[in-house]
């Protein structure tokens, strides 16, 4: 118990740079006090007591801020980060690693008591600000759903999901989070630089139109030459033709790319 409670302690120091020590943590990190009341809410749901289970999970709700059904599985270095507002449904599972931020919710669209109503992360798996997974699915090891996104449809490792409702971009490398360096970066608030493919598109749009213009403008150039080498042409390009005006370094900044 002690070994587990070290591990959840030691991850929040390292994914929250505002956790100052060990004993800040323990005593003021709201997530670790749920993910504390909730195992023995979860034992109690397990082995028969399960009004006792309800009744720690309500408390812990009270005090907390954050509602975790007591036949929630949750996984070892879990980091429930402000998380004000989180819910997480009976049948879901959260796996080893993974980070939860406020606002989010782990809910069922089923009303079939006893089935798989909830979604199962995998690994090292992010959930931003706000963002809604609904349904019995998997979400890959080592995915990151967007702040806001409602997530309705499985997502796969290492991919990204943004949008409502959620669209979802794969992993370049095709590779769940337990296959790639122990040194990668964690993602807060499951922020990269590429996430939304929306502006993913309107950046190739942009990039093949500052492309088709720089073409256009070395033939007029070579227009103008030819024209130049005959005696007496009277084709002489306009000037503005050989002058590539598109600005694509501002459209590409206004996408946020």
């Amino acid at each position: 118990m002690f070994s587990r409670l070290r591990s959840d302690i030691a991850c929040i120091l390292e994914r929250d740079p505002a956790a100052r020590s060990t004993w800040e943590v323990l005593t003021c990190y709201p997530g670790l006090h749920a993910i504390m009341l909730h195992r023995p809410a979860h034992w109690c749901w397990h082995h028969g007591f399960k009004w006792l289970g309800r009744f720690i999970s309500h408390v812990s709700r009270w005090l907390t801020g954050i509602e975790i059904h007591p036949g929630a599985t949750i996984g070892e270095r879990v980091f429930f980060d402000h998380a004000m507002g989180v819910v997480v449904g009976e049948t879901a599972e959260i796996g080893d690693g993974c980070t939860i931020y406020q606002g989010v919710t782990l809910g069922g669209t089923s009303l079939y008591k006893g089935a798989k109503r909830h979604p199962t992360l995998g690994r090292n798996v992010v959930v931003s600000a706000g963002a809604k997974v609904l349904g019995g699915f998997v979400v890959g090891d080592g995915a990151k759903i967007g702040s806001n996104a409602v997530v309705i449809k499985p997502v796969p490792a290492g991919a990204t999901a943004v949008g409502i409702p959620a669209r979802i971009i794969p992993s370049k490398t095709g590779e769940s989070a337990d296959v790639t360096p122990a040194q990668t970066k964690f993602s807060a608030y499951g922020i990269t630089l590429e996430d939304d493919p929306l502006s993913q598109a309107m950046k190739g749009l942009i990039d093949n139109a500052s492309s088709q213009e720089h073409q256009i403008a070395l033939l007029w150039r070579a227009i103008e030459a030819l024209s130049a080498s005959r005696a007496g042409t009277d084709c002489v390009p306009d000037d503005a033709a050989r002058r590539e005006t598109f600005e694509a370094d501002k459209l590409t900044q206004l996408v946020g790319k």
